[in-house]
C-alpha cells in the first residue's frame, strides 16, 4: 500500500498545482475538460480538506439531535442526512452531512470546520453525558466523483449493489482491496459519489478512480460549481448574519423534531412567513467582489457573498430582501447589470410557493 504522503505526488504526475495553504490540488490544468466531465461524464475532486469528525458512544444520536436542525436521532446505520450547526439565535454556522453507522455518526464538515465544530460540539457535553468526539479529518482522505457517469464508473470497477436510494445513503466496500466508505451524494446536486479511506490508502484509491476514467477535478473549478449551483459555505454565505432559511437550506431543518440549539428562532420564522431575504444565484458580465452592494433602483436591496468567472462571465450568490423579489429581477452591483437566477441547491419551503 502505499503512503498517504504520496497522494500529492500521484497528483502532481497528473498536473496538479497546489495553493500555498491548501493540502488538496487547486487546478490540474484541464478545467474545461473537468468541466464537462461532471457535466457529462464523470470527474473525481479531493476534498480532504473538508472535515471528518466522529460522534459515538450511546447518547449520540440525542446530542447531535439536540445540537442540529435535521431529524438525526431517527437515522439508523446506513442511512445519512444534511443537517445544519447554528447559534442560539438561529444564525448559521456549518452545513455537514453525518453518515449513521452501526456504532458512530461521522460528520463531513465543510473546509476548516472540523475544529471549530469539535470545541462548539465539547462546550455542550456535560458529565452524564455518553459522548465521544474524535476528529480524523488527518487520518482519513475524502474524494467525490462527480457527474452522470459516476455510478457507471463504480460497476466497471466491480462495486455491486450501490446505495443509491438517497442522498447520505452509505456503505462500507473493497475496492482493488482498499476499505472505503461510500456514500451516494457529490455535495452538489450534480449525481455523484463521495469516497472516504484511511490516509495511507489515499494515493492508491484516487489511482484506481483516475485509471479507470474520472478526470481530476481541481478545487478552483468545485468553487465554480459550488456557487453556480448554490451550495453555501461557512465564511460566505453561512455566517453569524444568516439564519438556514435564509440560507435556501429548508432540506436540512426539520419543524417537528422538537427542541435543539436556535429552534425557537426558526420556527418563529417559519410560522410567522419572517424570512426577510434569501440566497439567490447572480449572472453578471464580469465578476465583483464578496461583499459588493446589490441595488434595484436606488435602494440597497442584498450583499454579494461569492462570486466566480465561468464561460459565460461571472455567477454570484448574494442574499436579497424577500420583498425586492426573486429569480429574474435586473439590479446593480457596483458598476455592473446582473440577473437574478435560480441556484439549484436551494430549497425554499412556503417561500417556493411565492
Amino acid at each position: 500500500m502505499t503512503t498517504g504522503n504520496s497522494l500529492q505526488d500521484t497528483q502532481k504526475a497528473q498536473g496538479a498545482g497546489f495553493t500555498y495553504g491548501l493540502s488538496v490540488p487547486a487546478t490540474f490544468g484541464n478545467d474545461e475538460t473537468a468541466y464537462a466531465a461532471a457535466k457529462t461524464g464523470v470527474a473525481v475532486c479531493d476534498r480532504s480538506h473538508w472535515g471528518r469528525i466522529r460522534v459515538s458512544d450511546s447518547d449520540r444520536l440525542r446530542f447531535l439531535h439536540n445540537q442540529t436542525t435535521n431529524q438525526i436521532q431517527s437515522l439508523q446505520p446506513g442511512q445519512g442526512c444534511d443537517t445544519v450547526f447554528v447559534t442560539s439565535t438561529g444564525r448559521t454556522i456549518d452545513l455537514v452531512t453525518a453518515y449513521a453507522e452501526a456504532d458512530s455518526i461521522l460528520l463531513l464538515t465543510s473546509p476548516g470546520q472540523a475544529g471549530p465544530l469539535m470545541t462548539w460540539m465539547d462546550r455542550y457535553i456535560f458529565f452524564a453525558d455518553k459522548v465521544k468526539l474524535a476528529d480524523e479529518t488527518e487520518t482519513t482522505v475524502a474524494f467525490t466523483l462527480v457527474g452522470p457517469e459516476s455510478a457507471d464508473l463504480l460497476a466497471q470497477l466491480g462495486v455491486q449493489d450501490l446505495p443509491c436510494e438517497t442522498d447520505g445513503s452509505h456503505q462500507s466496500i473493497t475496492l482493488s482491496d482498499i476499505k472505503v466508505q461510500i456514500a451516494v451524494g457529490s455535495g452538489l446536486t450534480t449525481p455523484g459519489f463521495t469516497l472516504i479511506t484511511a490516509v495511507d490508502a489515499g494515493a492508491a484509491l484516487w489511482s484506481v478512480l483516475t485509471a479507470a476514467g474520472a478526470v481530476p477535478l481541481g478545487d478552483h473549478l468545485w468553487q465554480t460549481l459550488r456557487v453556480e449551483q448554490g451550495r453555501p459555505l461557512p465564511g460566505a454565505e453561512l455566517t453569524e448574519t444568516y439564519n438556514p432559511l435564509e440560507a435556501a437550506l429548508w432540506q436540512a431543518v426539520s419543524f417537528d423534531k422538537g427542541c435543539y440549539i436556535g429552534q425557537e428562532t426558526i420556527a418563529r420564522l417559519q410560522t410567522y412567513q419572517g424570512v426577510k431575504q434569501q440566497l439567490w444565484g447572480l449572472r453578471l458580465s464580469e465578476p465583483v467582489e464578496p461583499e459588493t452592494p446589490i441595488f434595484l433602483e436606488d435602494s440597497k436591496v442584498g450583499v454579494v457573498t461569492s462570486c466566480v468567472a465561468n464561460a459565460q462571465g461571472a455567477i454570484a450568490l448574494g442574499y436579497i430582501r424577500t420583498k425586492a423579489g426573486g429569480e429574474g429581477l435586473k439590479v446593480t452591483i457596483g458598476d455592473r447589470q446582473a440577473e437574478v437566477v435560480n441556484i439549484p441547491f436551494a430549497s425554499r419551503g412556503y417561500l417556493a410557493e411565492r
